[in-house]
């Protein structure tokens, strides 16, 4: 899922950013620089997302970023992410699956040296419309 939030960066000593999306409390980072924090916003933005989703919690809906305040120095941008992406990063783990053919065709698979994972991982995306 591809989501977009405010972000509001502070510019704090030694030109370190804090940064915080005012729709999600819990979500905060900062950055050595400007393009640093973007980075890091974008990550814990797409983990916050990620583990709300996982948990099928209720995603708080964006403000506009017309109606974000900020004070002082502080400015805001928006940050967009792919959950689904980001999951295809990081969880890239294998798991096992038991499935079942008929006899001959597993035999004329085998005969052929067919890498039964490989086929089904390509068949999956390709039936889920998912591009590498």
């Amino acid at each position: 899922m591809t989501y977009t939030y405010v972000a509001i960066f502070t510019p704090e000593e030694n030109g370190l950013y804090s940064v915080k999306f005012p729709d999600l409390p819990s979500c905060y980072t900062s950055g050595d620089n400007i393009a640093d924090a973007i980075y890091m916003a974008e990550d814990v933005l797409n983990l916050t997302l990620y583990d709300l989703e996982q948990d099928k919690k209720e995603i708080p809906k964006a403000s506009r970023p017309q109606n974000i305040k900020t004070t002082g120095e502080q400015f805001t941008s928006v940050i967009a992410v792919n959950t689904e992406t980001y999951q295809r990063f990081y969880e890239n783990k294998s798991i096992k699956k038991t499935l079942t053919i008929p006899l001959w065709l597993n035999e004329q698979a085998e005969r052929a040296n067919v890498n039964f994972s490989q086929i089904l991982q390509k068949t999956l995306k390709n039936e889920l419309h998912i591009s590498d």
